[in-house]
Parts: structure tokens; sequence; C-alpha cells
């Protein structure tokens, strides 16, 4: 299960630890709790605003962000 074939690295490019070899196959480079850490760090700066007589949005920028406010000052 945790055997390496055909060049494929199954150790996790964080902590070092060995994971599943399909997961390498896949592509992944981490293991599951690396690879959920590293998710939760990168979805803490999204941000989901809704639009006026719009649907939700996306944002990943804070200055487009601002943009959207309609009641800002500056």
């Amino acid at each position: 299960m945790y055997e390496s074939s055909d060049n494929v690295s199954n150790s996790c490019s964080r902590c070092g630890n060995r994971f599943a070899m399909q997961r390498a196959e896949k592509g992944y480079t981490t293991c599951l709790p690396c690879g959920d850490r590293q998710a939760r760090q990168e979805r803490a700066h999204w941000c989901v605003a809704p639009l006026n007589k719009s649907n939700y949005v996306l944002v990943t920028d804070p200055a487009v962000l601002r943009q959207l406010n309609p009641k800002r000052t500056t």
C-alpha cells in the first residue's frame, strides 16, 4: 500500500511521512493531515460577498472586496 513504484514518491513534502501510493499517483505531494492544514490556510483568505440583485461572488483579493462596497468613502 505504501510502496513506491515508477518514480512516484509517496513521502509528504511537508512532514516527510509516507502516505498511500494511490494518493501519490493522483499527483498529491502531501499526506492527508498536511494537505488539510494547507487547504484550511488557503480558505482562510476567501470571502463570499452577496451582490445587490445578483448572486454571490467568491472574493480572494481584499482590494476587490473594498471596491464592491457601495458605501465606501474613498
